[in-house]
């Protein structure tokens, strides 16, 4: 035996062998790289046989991928295509009988078996649930690996050959039965329900030790300018065999990028088949602390650690943390406020939606995240979609922080008191340790990334005390040191954690702009901006036409504005609140005027769409520091699973629309905005470092151009405060007809910080508070906006440059929009293409759909790949192209 295989490695290379064997070293592990997967209808359940090496899969569908769903396998095999079950109604009708059944997944890898070396088989999560089967001997039942994120862990030593068959037969998700990945009302249910190896699978190798997850503590002290920090990296050591053994630890934690390494030792025994807890803790003096984006560096350390038994390696764990602090307390109102470093931190941000089919995508979320902080957020919300060990990782990075939780409105609330489910299966004893397993295995995953702001162990519902008990015990064994929250809504709490402060009260379909600034008295006033909003906003997000076409056909894109009532298979679900865009268009048509064609109404809707969340995010930022301050908003939603219609910062394809340069107006770092309602201007400052001088100027002018008003004034800022500096309510008072404020922030250098201009009405939105309803407040009367129709034409002219930084690298593209006109060009939307006319994407711009005084210039900036030209448009401009 020995003999052949030399002699084959001799003639078809080292490199084949090695390849060709999973593991080569103990610490190592290994994810299965890809599936062939069938129906159990083809090939039937009995996962002795389908487990046995040398089965003959040409029939079953192969896909390259080490993770997916059933329906993201067979996108990915080719056997469905994206676009075609995204266009129109596809999906509708599409046939997901063949779901109904269990489906199989399976591969064949390489080992090489020798003793003393163990293997284990580790799941992170299977939906719903799973039988496992090696080498025709039963690993697990679907008894014990259910729910969609319970991990395990299992020896499969003795069954491992050097040729291996894994067969899992996953069982079919009903999201009212089963701890899976639901999508509520967001879009479509998926056909397979979310069913499948979602999560990779990972096969390990030790020796006769092995060790559990690396858990890493730190604390540091404060002020952090000069603190120390303690760092403690925790594990278990297990003894897989009959005999003690001596088991040499060696621990080091280092800097990435640095040549300094902290070294830790210690010598455990550990009696035959006994598992230990094993804890080595170092000092470090004026450790490199982890700060948000917005606030400072990302600096990662990352800690080791290694179980040696008769001086041979047995096992090795390691990970990436941060060193930094995060904590909340309840106010005097009952809000949650975030400390992170000791410094009061506003959260600003969206909530996330995976991907319809759960399909992952490094880069996509690297753009998503990239996208998010180009907004000014800080926070990104998963509801119930806490995806991959990735996220976190690439959130750590970039200085996003991250709020996970449990999901609402299926399996995971089915409590006695939650009177909002259709199906309720209130939970069994198996159910509370599914869920408590899960807690733990995600919990694990988290644990130590900096980039974790909390735990939300309940969404719109709170969970009961038994489930919070467990919930809260098994995020404190796994060494959880951010902060565990109740629920995202105001409802009720389990005794252990207390009341959430978060508030879940709407809105989710379309407020006007006022809605967030009129804010008193609280008990009525809802989702206004006081307090922590969990998950909010106008219900906008309305795509382009160059998206628009992507998904949806010439009928349907009639439908948008010719029947305006209509429901729409790209809004929400046929059963809720948000199958159509009613109170949207309503407000659409009162507002702006009927639209005369599809151009005209798409423009309206992202007039509509950025002021809505321009003043979204501008009251939550403005009244940070009100009486009753504002400490966090989380907008609804940040992306869609698939492409919509609505609730997103950024469509399917990740273009940026009205939506989107409205929250990034609103949410600037140092900003003025305008107060709806008290016609105020605030001073916003979200830094915790910048200070000093600055200037305000105010102008007003009407539609013609002609100024009615104009004022400076000198103010000193302040770090991570807001506050109001200007009463306009006497220089508005007399205005009969549309006009356009802008207001400009300066530094004392004369650089601009934030440019602000708002297009007001003689009289704002009347809202009827009393009759509010859970997702929106009834509009008694519209502002008029009509007006903006018969704009005087502005002539506008666009050039493009690359312009160089010091360094001499180019800076993406300069474009400049000069209005030569002595009228006011409004509303100018930008868009970068290629030589093909398709969007380039992703695309991140200085600002867009902005507005232009008469006769003044602006430059933007843009980055994006493939340019070729800039196409131009606005409510009061002639379509035009800028080449490069």
């Amino acid at each position: 035996m020995h003999l052949c295989r030399l002699l084959l490695g001799l003639c078809l290379g080292v490199d084949t062998l090695t390849a060709a064997v999973l593991l080569s070293e103990p610490g190592e592990v290994a994810v299965i790289p890809s599936w062939d997967i069938q129906s159990s209808e083809k090939v039937g359940t009995d996962l002795k046989a389908l487990s046995q090496p040398g089965l003959d899969t040409t029939t079953w569908h192969q896909v390259d991928s080490s993770r997916f769903t059933l329906m993201g396998g067979l996108i990915k095999a080719g056997v469905y295509r994206e676009n075609g079950l995204f266009f129109s109604n596809a999906l509708q009708n599409f046939n997901s009988s063949q779901f109904k059944v269990p489906w199989i997944y399976r591969k064949e890898f390489s080992l090489s078996p020798e003793p003393g070396r163990h293997y284990h088989l580790q799941t992170h999560g299977i939906t719903s649930k799973a039988d496992i089967y090696v080498n025709g001997q039963e690993v697990v039942t679907s008894s014990y690996q259910a729910g969609a994120y319970v991990g395990n862990a299992f020896d499969i030593t003795n069954i491992t050959k050097e040729t291996n068959a894994l067969a899992i037969q996953v069982y079919p998700t009903d999201y009212n039965y089963d701890f899976a990945l639901g999508f509520v009302d967001w879009n479509p249910y998926p056909p397979d329900n979310g069913t499948g190896v979602w999560r990779n699978v990972e096969v390990k190798q030790t020796g006769p030790v092995i060790l559990g997850p690396l858990r890493v503590t730190t604390q540091a002290s404060l002020p952090v300018d000069h603190s120390s920090a303690l760092v403690t990296l925790k594990t278990t050591v297990t003894n897989l065999e009959d005999r003690d053994y001596v088991v040499a630890l060696a621990g080091s934690v280092s800097l990435e990028g640095a040549a300094e390494t902290y070294e830790l030792n210690d010598t455990i025994t550990v009696p035959p088949g006994q598992t230990v807890d094993v804890s080595l803790a170092t000092a470090l003096n004026e450790p490199a602390i982890w700060w948000p984006k917005q606030w400072g560096d990302q600096p990662l350390y990352r800690g080791q650690l290694s179980a040696t038994v008769n001086d041979f390696l047995s096992d090795r764990v390691e990970r990436t943390f941060g060193i930094r602090q995060v904590t909340s307390e309840l106010n005097a109102n009952n809000d949650t406020v975030f400390y992170v470093n000791g410094y009061p931190f506003q959260v600003i941000g969206g909530g996330y939606s995976a991907d319809i089919f759960l399909r992952w995508d490094n880069d996509k979320f690297t753009t998503q995240a990239k996208l998010m902080l180009d907004l000014g957020h800080n926070t990104v919300r998963l509801e119930g979609k806490n995806e991959h060990p990735e996220l976190y990782e690439i959130a750590d990075r970039l200085g996003l922080m991250v709020l996970p939780g449990w999901e609402c409105c299926d399996k995971w609330e089915a409590w006695t008191y939650n009177e909002d489910l259709a199906v309720k299966a209130e939970w069994t004893d198996a159910d509370y340790t599914i869920a408590n397993k899960s807690m733990y295995h995600e919990a694990l995953m988290q644990q130590g990334h900096p980039s974790i702001l909390g735990y939300l162990v309940g969404s719109d519902y709170w969970p009961d005390d038994k489930a919070a008990r467990m919930y809260y015990d098994s995020l404190k064994a796994a060494d959880w040191q951010a902060p565990i929250v109740a629920s995202a809504s105001e409802r009720g709490y389990p005794q252990i954690l207390g009341p959430s402060g978060l508030k879940m009260a709407g809105p989710y379909d379309w407020v006007p702009p006022n809605y967030w600034y009129d804010v008193d008295p609280a008990e009525d006033r809802y989702g206004a901006a006081f307090g922590f909003g969990s998950e909010l906003g106008a219900g906008v997000g309305t795509p382009e036409i160059s998206s628009l076409k992507k998904f949806l056909s010439d009928s349907d894109l009639e439908d948008l504005w010719k029947k305006p009532n209509k429901g729409l298979y790209h809004m929400s679900t046929s059963v809720s609140s948000f199958y159509d865009r009613k109170i949207y268009n309503t407000a659409l048509w009162k507002r702006l005027g009927a639209p005369s064609s599809l151009d005209d109404y798409l423009l309206k809707a992202q007039i509509l769409d950025y002021e809505a969340t321009r003043a979204q995010f501008e009251g939550f930022a403005a009244l940070w520091n009100a009486e009753r301050p504002a400490t966090g908003i989380i907008y609804w939603m940040l992306n869609n699973a698939w492409p919509s219609l609505h609730w997103n910062l950024f469509d399917y394809y990740l273009h940026p629309a009205g939506s989107y340069f409205g929250a990034k107006t609103g949410a600037r770092k140092e900003h003025v905005a305008y107060d709806y309602f008290r016609k105020l201007v605030y001073l916003i400052n979200r830094s915790i470092d910048q200070r000093g001088p600055r200037t305000i100027t105010v102008e007003t002018i009407d539609k013609n151009g002609k100024s009615i008003y104009n004022t400076r004034k000198a103010v000193e800022t302040e770090p991570n405060t807001s506050k109001d500096i200007l009463d306009l309510s006497d220089a508005l008072e007399s205005i009969t007809d549309i006009v356009f404020l802008r207001l400009i922030l300066s530094d004392d250098k004369n650089t601009t910080l934030s440019r602000n201009v708002y297009w007001l009405a003689n009289t704002i939105d009347g809202l009827d508070w009393d009759n509010s309803d859970w997702f929106y407040t009834p509009v008694t009367q519209y502002a008029n906006y009509t007006g903006l129709s018969n704009l005087p034409a502005a002539n506008v002219s666009v050039t493009l440059a690359t312009p160089s930084r010091q360094d001499g690298s180019k800076a993406g593209l300069g474009v400049v929009v000069e209005n030569h006109s002595s009228v006011p060009a409004f509303f100018i939307r930008l868009n970068l293409v290629d030589e093909d006319g398709e969007d380039v994407l992703p695309v991140f711009w200085s600002d867009n759909y902005v507005t232009l005084w008469p006769h003044e210039k602006l430059e933007l900036q843009v980055e994006g790949e493939g340019a070729a030209s800039v196409q131009v448009s606005g409510k009061n401009i002639r379509k035009a192209e800028a080449y490069l």
